[in-house]
């Protein structure tokens, strides 16, 4: 967090919250892939190699760049050479990146640079789960997804222009666009179900067992839910979820696309090798982006700490700390801007970065000593609260958003603000990240005992039980490897 990089997600509040920002960052999913086509001279074949290495650096710049552990860069290398091996196209080269961030993700580029985000490794629970995903992106490479969507959107901006330059009904250039689109959200929709296909029967022919993939969806749902629990928006952060379909239908069809290859319980899953590897893996934020801690945040390595107004849950992200209060009424953003050391900061809540600000509203205050101001603004369906305070050579911006701006909400925002201050030594000093520890379930040990060692936030027992892929009744057996964050 707090590094100026172009905003992937919001949830729907802080989407709405951005909108009124003038120059605000793109808050659009990043292309998961580029168009594939033939490449006719040498000069087109520079422009899309340039291209290719444009989304390489967005999507390092957008996923806390590479995460570095040359152990579990082996493993997950092997893992595709042996998929590739048993694949329809056994000739594409894959080179593989783990990317340095919490979100549960992987996607491929058609020139088989594949990613696969830590978090998605640390969720998986063997090589059999963790294979489903690849094969699934390697499925999408093969089946030269990237190169078909490029043309469906060619023939959905045609469609746009008919409407906008041809036709004189206005009701039936409408009916016309959002058949176009709806037309390319559904073949998008049967690429995806064409690729679980594809990955599942690779892993087959691997030897992995097939049911990996619907083992592992499942388990995506439950980390999406236990993510964003009671607002129904689970589909909105920059992970597997949100660029793919729904995960009950997913489920269903890598359960049919499994039983045509085996009955339960077939296949390789090399539980114990794969969660050995994970021992040690970074769990939760970097701490180049800072932590959240219940409802404060701290970053040790800029220096600050602030605590959210009561009933907010943090989302420590790449670009901005996000906030949501329980019912989804009230959301804040915390990120950080450059400004001239001679400019005022009350002149930048004027400079116009964000509409409709009240002239009138803008006043200079101080929080922990530090140079500050704050102002209000007023959206269509919510009202704003902006706050901006100079640290060291940086200047962090808070944007709270309420749709009803009571005093007390209002209240509430600023003493969230005056709660801003500078980290001593000492407290930078005690904050670790977490990690996963690979331990043995010994006699005595229960799924409450080993869960009540977690120091994974809130909800311990059902995060034990999901990162270890339990379900509500499963137990746990002496001799066993399971994880826990420590």
């Amino acid at each position: 967090m707090i590094t100026p990089r172009p905003s992937l997600w919001l949830a729907p509040a802080l989407m709405l919250l951005l909108a009124a920002c003038a120059g605000s960052p793109d808050s659009k999913q990043i292309s998961l892939e580029l168009p594939q086509l033939t490449v006719p001279n040498p000069a087109a074949q520079a422009a899309r190699q340039t291209a290719e290495q444009r989304e390489n650096a967005r999507i390092l710049a957008s996923y806390g760049g590479v995460y570095d552990d040359a152990r579990l860069h082996a493993m997950v290398t092997q893992l595709v050479e042996r998929l590739v091996a048993a694949s329809e196209k056994p000739e594409q080269t894959y080179d593989v990146t783990i990317l340095n961030s919490q979100a549960v993700n992987a996607f491929a580029l058609p020139n088989g640079q594949l990613y696969v985000t830590r978090g998605l490794i640390a969720l998986a629970n063997d090589k059999a789960e963790l294979a489903s995903v690849l094969a699934h992106e390697m499925g999408h490479v093969i089946a030269r997804h990237a190169a078909i969507r490029e043309d469906q959107a060619r023939q959905a901006a045609l469609v746009s222009h008919v409407v906008a330059d041809v036709l004189s009904d206005p009701e039936a250039g409408a009916l016309a666009l959002a058949k176009s689109k709806l037309a390319l959200a559904g073949f998008s929709r049967a690429q995806e179900f064409e690729a679980d296909g594809i990955g599942v029967g690779i892993s087959a022919r691997a030897g992995f067992d097939p049911y990996g993939a619907s083992r592992f969806l499942t388990d995506m749902q439950r980390n999406a839910e236990i993510k964003s629990p009671g607002n129904g928006d689970i589909h909105n952060s920059p992970d597997f979820l949100s660029n793919h379909p729904a995960t009950p239908d997913r489920v269903r069809n890598a359960l049919a696309n499994a039983r045509q290859f085996s009955g339960p319980g077939s296949g390789e899953r090399d539980r114990n090798d794969y969660l050995q590897a994970l021992d040690g893996l970074v769990y939760g934020e970097d701490p180049s982006e800072g932590f959240v801690r219940g409802r404060r945040f701290l970053h040790p390595k800029l220096g600050f700490t602030f605590t959210a107004p009561p009933g907010f849950t943090l989302d420590n992200t790449a670009q901005a700390v996000l906030g949501l209060k329980d019912g989804g009424g009230e959301a804040m953003r915390l990120d950080t801007v450059s400004v001239p050391a001679e400019q005022a900061l009350t002149d930048y809540l004027k400079s116009g970065w964000m509409d409709n600000v009240d002239a009138q509203s803008v006043e200079a205050l101080s929080v922990s000593g530090f140079p500050a101001a704050t102002a209000t603004a007023k959206g269509e369906q919510w009202s704003f609260r902006l706050f901006a305070v100079r640290f060291g050579s940086d200047v962090y911006r808070f944007i709270f958003a309420a749709k009803t701006m009571t005093p007390q909400a209002d209240r509430s925002f600023r003493d969230a603000v005056l709660s801003f201050r500078r980290m001593s030594l000492k407290e930078s000093q005690e904050i670790k990240p977490l990690r996963l520890k690979i331990v043995t379930v010994r006699a005595g040990d229960t799924v409450a005992s080993l869960a009540h060692r977690m120091q994974a936030g809130d909800h311990p027992l059902e995060r034990f039980r999901l990162i270890n892929g339990l379900g509500a009744h499963d137990t746990v057996k002496p001799g066993e490897l399971v994880k826990i964050v420590e």
